[in-house]
C-alpha cells in the first residue's frame, strides 16, 4: 500500500474521537447529547426530552415509544464534525432494563463520559456501568449536571467519586454558585471565568462573558459572597488536588471533572473543547492475531449492534459496524470471519440517530451503518486481507422470563419474522423449551420494560398483538461443555433446561438457593452466568 494512503489513514485517525455517555436514568443524558450536537453545529435548535408539546423531540430518541415516554430505550449513533475533529457519539439507554444494549455499545467506544446529577451524586446504574468501563479500560470523563438546581457541594462530589470509585479526580472547570445563583464556571485550562446568560429552555447556544482571573471587573459581575467562596474553593483545589495527568486519564485511573447545566447550556461548550483535547484517539484492539493498530492498512471492523425498522417505510435492517483499521470504501468486498463468505458492502450509511446519509469512506474510530439482509450477527468481524477476528460480545444473565404467544394464527408469519429480527438485533434474549410440543418462544429479559418494548414493537412494526405468560424463574446459567456435559450429569433437580438462540443448553432457576443446590449436588457440572460468545473470539 502506498505511503500516501498510509498517511491519509494516519491523519484521519488523529482527527477521530469516539465516546459513549453513561448515566443513571434522569441524570440528563439525552439533554446533554442534544446540547453537544447543538454546539457541534449538527442541529440548530435543541429539543428537551420532557418537552412541551410544541417543542422539538430529542434527536437521539427516534423510536415511537421513546417519544411517548420521554426515555431512551435504544442506543443510537450520532456523528458530527466540530472544528478539526470528526466525532462519533454513542448515545446509550440510561434505563437499567436496557443495560445489555449499553454493554454492547461500550464495546465500540474509545472513551466514556459519566454523567452525574449534582444533587444525587453517584447512583446505582452509574456505578454498574462504571464497572463495565473499568473492565474495558476506558478513559472516563465526568460531567456533573444540573448545577442550576439545588445541588451538593462540589468538593463533596469529588470526594465521593474518589472514595467510591477509586478514581483520582481533576476539576477542569469549577462552578460559581449553584441553583438559582449558578452564574457560570471557572476554566482552569484558560484561567478565565465564563459567566453565562440564560436562554429560553436552552434551545440556543448560551451567551457568555469571559473574564480573565485577576481582572478587577470580576467583582462588578459577581456577588461578594460568591466570589469569596469561589476563591476559597480554588485555593483548596490548587493545594490539595492532584495535577492533571493524561497518562492516568487514558489508563482509566483519573477522571477530569466538568461542572455545568445541560438544560441551560452552561459549561457544555467548555466541556466539549477540553474533552476533544484530552480524549483518547482510536487505539489498537485485541484480535485473534494480537493487538491491531488503527493505522493498519487493511480494512477491518466488527458489528456491535443490529437494529430493525429504523425506517418503518422500508422495513430496513441496519448493522452498526465499528471501523477498527484501514480505510472503508463504498462497494468494497470483504470477508466475513464467522461464515467465511465474501460480502459486498453496498449502501453504507453515516448514522445520525434515525437519519442516514450515504458515505463513500470511513476510518478507524468511525461507526457506519450497513444494510443487513440477515448476514450479520452481533460480534461478527469483517475484514480485507489476512484473516482476523476481534473479541466477541457476551450476553449476560437475564432475570425475567416469559412465554410470548401469538393468539392470531393468521399473523403467524409476521410474528415469526418479528421475533427473528428482534432476536437478531439483541433487543432481548430468546430461548426455547426443550419440549417439542411447546413452540412459543421464551423472552428472557433484565427488566419488565424490555417485555413492554418487544410487545409494543411487534404491534407497531409488524402488526402483531401478543400475550405474555410469565415463568417463575429469576436466574439463567449456561452449561459449560454443552449438551454432553449435561447428559453426563444425569437428572438435575430444582431447575428446568431450555435452549438459547444458538441451541445451547441453559438452566433456569427460581432463586439463588436452587442454583446453590444444583452446584453442591453436581460439583463436576460447570455453569456460567455469561453466555459463550457466539461470534468473535472469547475475551480474555
Amino acid at each position: 500500500m502506498s505511503s500516501e494512503i498510509e498517511r491519509e489513514i494516519l491523519e484521519a485517525v488523529q482527527k477521530r474521537r469516539n465516546f459513549a455517555i453513561i448515566s443513571h436514568p434522569d441524570a440528563g443524558k439525552t439533554t446533554l447529547t442534544e446540547k453537544l450536537l447543538l454546539y457541534g453545529g449538527a442541529i440548530h435548535q435543541a429539543g428537551a426530552v420532557k418537552a412541551r408539546r410544541d417543542q422539538r423531540k430529542a434527536t437521539s430518541d427516534w423510536m415511537e415509544m421513546e417519544k411517548q415516554r420521554g426515555i431512551s430505550i435504544t442506543s443510537t449513533v450520532l456523528q458530527f464534525a466540530y472544528r478539526n475533529f470528526q466525532i462519533n457519539l454513542l448515545d446509550t439507554p440510561g434505563h437499567q432494563d436496557f443495560s445489555e444494549d449499553t454493554y454492547r455499545t461500550l464495546a465500540a467506544a474509545d472513551n466514556a463520559v459519566m454523567l452525574i446529577d449534582a444533587a444525587k451524586g453517584l447512583e446505582p446504574q452509574t456505578r454498574k456501568l462504571f464497572e463495565v468501563c473499568r473492565l474495558r479500560g476506558l478513559p472516563i470523563f465526568t460531567f456533573v449536571n444540573k448545577m442550576d438546581r439545588p445541588a451538593r457541594e462540589p468538593l463533596e462530589l469529588l470526594d465521593e467519586i474518589e472514595q467510591e470509585l477509586g478514581l483520582k479526580t481533576y476539576a477542569v472547570n469549577w462552578p460559581i454558585g449553584m441553583g438559582d445563583r449558578f452564574k457560570g464556571v471557572y476554566s482552569r485550562r484558560q484561567k478565565a471565568i465564563h459567566l453565562f446568560e440564560r436562554r429560553s429552555h436552552g434551545s440556543q447556544q448560551a451567551q457568555e462573558n469571559v473574564i480573565k482571573l485577576g481582572d478587577p471587573k470580576i467583582e462588578e459581575y459577581l456577588e461578594q459572597e460568591l466570589y469569596y467562596q469561589f476563591k476559597e474553593d480554588l485555593e483548596i483545589l490548587e493545594e490539595l488536588g492532584d495535577d492533571l495527568d493524561l497518562d492516568e486519564v487514558h489508563a482509566g485511573k483519573m477522571t477530569p471533572i466538568f461542572f455545568g447545566s445541560a438544560m441551560t447550556n452552561f459549561g457544555v461548550q467548555l466541556f466539549l473543547e477540553a474533552f476533544l483535547e484530552y480524549a483518547l484517539k482510536p487505539e489498537g484492539r485485541n484480535s485473534s492475531v494480537g493487538v491491531v493498530d488503527p493505522t493498519h492498512p487493511e480494512f477491518t471492523g466488527f458489528v456491535f449492534k443490529l437494529q430493525a425498522n429504523m425506517d418503518p417505510k422500508h422495513r430496513d435492517r441496519v448493522a452498526f459496524v465499528r471501523v477498527c483499521t484501514g480505510k472503508f470504501e463504498k462497494d468494497m468486498t470483504v470477508s466475513h470471519a464467522r461464515t467465511g463468505k465474501t460480502v459486498r458492502l453496498s449502501r453504507p450509511q453515516k448514522l445520525f440517530a434515525q437519519d442516514r446519509a450515504s458515505i463513500q469512506e470511513a476510518y478507524g474510530g468511525d461507526v457506519i451503518g450497513l444494510n443487513n439482509p440477515g448476514v450479520f450477527a452481533i460480534g461478527d468481524t469483517i475484514y480485507s486481507g489476512k484473516k482476523l477476528e476481534y473479541e466477541g460480545i457476551p450476553c449476560f444473565s437475564p432475570e425475567m422470563f416469559s412465554y410470548i404467544k401469538n393468539p392470531n394464527p393468521s399473523k403467524f408469519k409476521q410474528f415469526q419474522k418479528g421475533i427473528k429480527e428482534l432476536r437478531e438485533e439483541g433487543a432481548i434474549q430468546i430461548m426455547y423449551s426443550t419440549d417439542e410440543f411447546r413452540r412459543d418462544p421464551i423472552l428472557a429479559a433484565v427488566g419488565q420494560l424490555q417485555f413492554e418494548v418487544v410487545q409494543f414493537r411487534l404491534l407497531s412494526e409488524y402488526g402483531v398483538e401478543t400475550n405474555l405468560e410469565p415463568l417463575p424463574y429469576s436466574l439463567a446459567r449456561w452449561v459449560k461443555g454443552g449438551w454432553k456435559a449435561l447428559e453426563k450429569a444425569g437428572r438435575i433437580f430444582n431447575t428446568i433446561t431450555v435452549k438459547d438462540n444458538w441451541g445451547r443448553p441453559v438452566l433456569l432457576f427460581k432463586n439463588q438457593w436452587g442454583l446453590q443446590q444444583v452446584n453442591s449436588d453436581n460439583p463436576d457440572l460447570k455453569l456460567d452466568a455469561i453466555a459463550p460468545v457466539g461470534a468473535g473470539i472469547e475475551p480474555e
